[in-house]
């Protein structure tokens, strides 16, 4: 009798498993805000529907159909927005009032710089930025493709990323440098001249997993350490055709007058810093449609760490050079991402840089664009950077209006990512 009913037991378990299973599959969550920034305008009374890993439906609540299975999350008081998108991040870095970029490069181990970039990750997430522009390991080679890996299968908590593995500069140009010139020393990228050494170097670093593609038009490498182009115009353009060949964006850092002219003219992307630029470069930007990753933060950082108090001190040469170049941009309507070179200042500090953009000028709005939907269709991230649809559920919640006071931005009350909450509602 006990055999009968075990085999009984038996032919029925899978016909339990088919009905349970689509049960198991179906998450939906109901996410219930004052107001919701869709990453390009904001409505007040808007819910959102979450269903697995995608936007079911947005809208007003009176119109939204909620399954009774729901999970319903109460935000009062709360901004509902798209996962905010970091334009130029380095995970592989601490602040430098910490350690300095030379000996991080030089006496910090991988196994460190990978745990610490572990740490950063997850600091970079609850932060509520959820996706980054990783550009450059700076002497961790492609330890920022293992990181991508681990997060995209689940190990460690951490935003999506896209990647730039070693970037690109001229040889003699980079550092860490040595007064003994006959010592070898790890260098923060790889060196690579010519059209030929470009081509090689830039498919290398496709071939090791980068997504993206960045190269150092100029550097402090003049004379008296003069910012100047390390590269010809024609090399830029090689790397640029090479890259883009693969599908890639080549990011082209630049802070001298005629290394961005090069960099515009070669067809970069986006230009990192620019603090070179001229209404005449901008204009050139404009038209090409290539856009601008100021770094406010991180020349604020650079000075505060050299002593500077802000608000105390006059402003130094650089901070001036930023606002003024940030004016210039905005004048001329350059589109501008949202990257603050993050590493140099504290992961998780990110929204640092989209409150110096309202301080510098622009309209808190227009940052909160910046930082979704302009990153997203800049970077091309499909089905990011928007709250609408079949859209990945990448979705921060802070306390308050950040319309209204960007500071907000700092009060995270909720992450998602993929429709999974890492950062629960406080």
């Amino acid at each position: 009798m006990k055999i009968i009913r075990l085999v009984l037991l038996l032919s029925i378990l899978p016909c339990l498993q088919l009905v349970a299973q689509p049960g198991q599959t179906v998450n939906y969550t109901l996410l219930k805000p004052d107001r919701v920034f869709d990453g390009k305008e904001m409505h007040t009374g808007w819910w959102v529907l979450v269903k697995g890993k995608r936007i079911a439906s947005v809208g007003e609540a009176s119109a939204m159909k909620v399954p009774a299975v729901a999970t319903v999350i109460e935000l009062k008081g709360s901004t509902l927005m798209p996962g905010l998108i970091e334009g130029h991040s380095h995970l592989f870095l601490h602040p430098y009032n910490e350690t300095s970029w030379d000996n991080q490069v030089l006496t910090e181990s991988r196994a460190e710089r990978t745990a610490r970039a572990v740490q950063h990750a997850n600091a970079t997430l609850l932060a509520g930025f959820t996706t980054v522009r990783d550009l450059g390991t700076e002497g961790a080679a492609y330890d920022d493709v293992g990181l991508k890996t681990a997060i995209n299968k689940g190990i460690i908590p951490g935003p999506r990323m896209l990647v730039a593995t070693r970037a690109i500069v001229a040889t003699g140009s980079y550092g860490p440098k040595s007064d003994v010139t006959d010592l070898s020393l790890v260098k923060g990228a790889e060196e690579a001249d010519g059209n030929e050494g470009i081509s090689r170097v830039v498919r290398s670093q496709i071939g090791h997993g980068a997504d993206v593609v960045k190269i150092y038009a100029d550097y402090r490498w003049g004379l008296n350490d003069a910012t100047t182009p390390t590269f010809t115009l024609d090399e830029l353009k090689t790397a640029v055709q090479v890259a883009n060949t693969s599908g890639r964006q080549v990011i082209m850092h630049s802070s001298s007058e005629e290394g961005m002219r090069r960099a515009i003219m070669a067809g970069a992307s986006t230009i990192e810093h620019g603090d070179g630029g001229t209404p005449e470069l901008f204009k050139l930007m404009k038209e090409k449609g290539i856009a601008l990753c100021a770094t406010l933060a991180a020349t604020e950082a650079y000075n505060t760490y050299a002593g500077w108090k802000k608000g105390i001190d006059a402003d130094p040469a650089s901070v001036k050079i930023k606002k003024n170049i940030f004016s210039a941009a905005l004048k001329a309507g350059v589109t501008i991402c949202m990257g603050g070179d993050v590493g140099v200042y504290a992961h998780g500090d990110n929204a640092r840089e989209m409150l110096l953009m309202v301080e510098y000028g622009m309209k808190p709005i227009d940052v909160l664009r910046s930082a979704t939907s302009v990153n997203a269709e800049v970077f091309e991230l499909k089905g990011l950077g928007n709250i609408k649809p079949i859209y990945l559920a990448d979705i921060v919640a802070v306390n308050g209006d950040p319309s209204v006071d960007i500071k907000a931005l700092k009060q995270v009350t909720l992450v998602m990512k993929d429709g999974i909450i890492y950062q629960p509602n406080k």
